[in-house]
């Protein structure tokens, strides 16, 4: 991710491990869409226990995650920003803050 938008200015990293509370954002949206791939599948496709309908499910479900993975990663980001970020109307002529609490030695050591 850069460390700044290209557009606004804005800096991304507002502190250091200021994204892992993302993990709490992004295994929203997984139930939420294993959630959405189980009510599809089950409309289009039916579930049964007599069948193995249920491990075609899984299988489907793993595979939609996987590939999915890198837009929940970064809608996740997005969320979670905006949580912490309010939206300035007037962002072409103020300047967004600079963030207090990096440590700019401490930044990429995880």
């Amino acid at each position: 991710m850069p460390t700044r938008c290209a557009t606004c200015g804005q800096p991304f990293e507002l502190e250091v491990g200021f994204y892992y509370g993302t993990g709490y954002v992004s295994y929203a949206l997984t139930v939420a869409l294993s959630v959405a791939n189980f009510v599809a599948f089950w409309v289009l496709y039916g579930i049964s226990i007599n069948d193995n309908s249920l491990y075609i499910y899984l299988g489907v479900n793993i595979l939609v995650l996987i590939l999915a993975m890198p837009y929940l990663m970064r809608l996740s980001r997005t969320i979670w920003l905006s949580f912490f970020v309010r939206y300035a109307p007037n962002w072409r002529q103020q300047k967004p803050d600079e963030p207090e609490r990096i440590v700019k030695e401490q930044m990429g050591n995880w």
